[in-house]
């Protein structure tokens, strides 16, 4: 199979036109449409296809609750105006499911008494799927408004329980509101400022 260069209409939906957004529009975000955005993510590669990721998708006003006192206050409103937010995570036991995603090798073995080794696989290749993440909604159609800025140990105690699952950043998702804090886009560096040719 041949892969062909996106129309760019699709490079636009993902890249050149897509905006990290302030404000939201009411419209809500469907079960369904989240089950897709998860299964379309997890597709992105993973090294040994380890997909450290966790999600947590924060959309009852219950939940919202327990979310809302972890966020940095500049972060609060945007984030509790969003129909949907998720919480994405990496799974420091993720080597526990390899016999299941790779299967031709012992690949637990490579992990197993390594903390160092744990720990920059399952957030590399977590923030890895991150990325995917983002990617993944665009193509659905959704906005994204990822952020840091939140208490990630009270996150984790809230919603990945266990301490086995670390809180890597979270994304509002929905339909954008432009009219609301929607900032000129910030520069970018020019090629050479940040690529090489050799």
């Amino acid at each position: 199979m041949f892969l062909h260069e996106l129309s760019s209409e699709a490079l636009d939906q993902l890249f050149n036109s897509a905006r990290t957004f302030n404000g939201w529009l009411p419209d809500p975000v469907s079960d369904a449409v989240i089950k897709k955005l998860a299964d379309l993510m997890k597709m992105g590669p993973t090294s040994a296809n380890c997909s450290p990721a966790r999600l947590v998708f924060v959309k009852s006003d219950a939940a919202k609750k327990k979310l809302e006192p972890l966020l940095s206050e500049g972060n609060r409103a945007k984030t509790m105006t969003a129909p949907l937010v998720a919480i994405i995570g990496y799974d420091l036991k993720f080597y526990e499911k390899l016999p299941k995603l790779f299967p031709h090798t012992d690949a637990r073995a490579w992990f197993t008494g390594s903390e160092a080794t744990i720990l920059s696989t399952a957030f590399r290749n977590g923030t890895l799927q991150g990325g995917y993440f983002l990617m993944a909604a665009r193509a659905l159609g959704l906005d994204c408004g990822p952020m840091s800025g939140f208490d990630n140990a009270g996150v984790d105690e809230a919603f990945f329980p266990g301490g086995i699952v670390k809180s890597n950043f979270i994304c509002a998702l929905g339909h954008g509101d432009p009219t609301i804090n929607l900032h000129p886009r910030s520069p970018r560096l020019d090629f050479d400022e940040f690529a090489s040719i050799i």
